[in-house]
């Protein structure tokens, strides 16, 4: 299977290309999905010129099986589980509650890693762009749409380099727009599609949302940021 991009950046940059009409907007804002989105989405809102947060999805796992995934929780505190899954198991809603709020814990571990001292930037009003480093399955996508919704944007673009075509298809009945660099027929793993996919940390996260704005500030409805590097 040919590899599509040398690593997460380089992803970046070329999925960046297919949302150059939203170059220079001060009304949009781009949100990488921690861990592996965030390397992407810095390249996308660099090339773009708009500001870039980080936004958090953890999965939820079956009470018995913490190798199957039931569901995803994201910012917000907003949940989204697998009825069929949850039915197919059939799991009693009382036995769903530890592991939801295991997934919240380390949801809410991560936000305090990753923003620090930063205050998260308002959606209110905005386009939203919500980057992945690929979507092989629904969920993760599917919760971070729902819950960034709560925030009441004006449009809602999902995008990522590589995804499978059905899985865009379904994204499109979600978001206001959806942008798939690379659509496979089968979505495989998605690291097979890159040369180089380590896995991201906490650290790595805090240093690229460090370059992101050595200086940001409100200017009225509108967030400017300077890049750095």
């Amino acid at each position: 299977m040919q590899q599509i991009f040398a690593d997460r950046h380089h992803a970046g940059t070329q999925l960046a290309e297919q949302l150059r009409h939203y170059q220079s907007r001060h009304d949009v804002v781009v949100l990488g999905l921690a861990p592996g989105g965030v390397p992407v989405a810095w390249e996308v809102a660099k090339t773009l010129g708009v500001p870039l947060d980080v936004f958090v999805v953890r999965t939820v796992r079956a009470p018995k099986d913490p190798d199957l995934v039931i569901g995803s929780v994201a910012s917000g505190g907003v949940s989204v589980l697998s009825h069929r899954v949850v039915t197919a198991l059939g799991l009693p809603r009382a036995t769903l509650d530890a592991p939801i709020r295991r997934a919240l814990a380390e949801l809410r571990r991560c936000e305090a890693a990753y923003h620090g001292y930063r205050v998260p930037l308002s959606l209110a009003g905005r386009i939203v762009i919500i980057v992945d480093d690929g979507t092989a399955t629904r969920a993760t996508m599917r919760a971070a749409v729902h819950a960034v919704r709560e925030s009441k944007p004006v449009r809602i673009v999902v995008a990522a380099p590589v995804a499978a075509r059905a899985t865009c298809d379904m994204l499109e009945t979600l978001a206001d727009e959806v942008v798939c660099a690379w659509t496979p027929e089968s979505s495989w793993t998605i690291g097979l599609w890159y040369r180089y996919f380590s896995p991201i940390t906490d650290d790595e996260i805090r240093a690229l949302l460090r370059h992101t704005d050595t200086h940001r500030h409100e200017c009225g409805s509108h967030v400017l940021a300077q890049w750095d590097g």
